[in-house]
């Protein structure tokens, strides 16, 4: 299940790449990142009023806590970025460089999770880097 649920992950975030390059054409890139962020905000909360989740408030951890605030703002640097990059740049060139959020997460799992590299990781993220440098230059 996880992997269909990433491959959908993936198709939404390419559709996400493309409808976004179109929809910004003369729309200031902040204030694209700002309309884009309240959509999902919304879709958020709507998920977790009909999937009846919003109990599950008061049981989250001061850690917890910060982490999730700490990816939010994360998320949020990444699209101001992203969205500032697509705008000035071909969608072609900005998404696989922006793709080497995988290779970055594999070294970041690494050293702070203590994830392991294994012969096919360290070969799989080459071959992303690779394939990055081969479409935007």
């Amino acid at each position: 299940m996880w992997f269909i649920l990433a491959l959908g992950s993936a198709v939404f975030a390419a559709l996400t790449s493309i409808l976004a390059k179109v929809g910004i054409d003369g729309v200031n890139s902040n204030l694209a990142t700002a309309i884009r962020t309240a959509v999902v905000l919304v879709m958020a909360w709507g998920m977790v009023f009909l999937t009846d989740a919003q109990g599950g408030l008061s049981g989250i951890s001061r850690r917890s806590w910060l982490f999730l605030i700490l990816s939010g703002l994360a998320t949020g640097a990444s699209w101001l970025c992203y969205y500032r990059a697509l705008q000035i740049g071909e969608a072609s060139k900005v998404v696989p460089v922006d793709k080497l959020s995988v290779v970055i997460t594999l070294v970041l799992a690494f050293v702070f999770l203590h994830e392991k590299f294994t012969w096919k990781s360290i070969a799989g993220a080459a071959l992303i880097t690779a394939g990055t440098l081969l479409m935007v230059l």
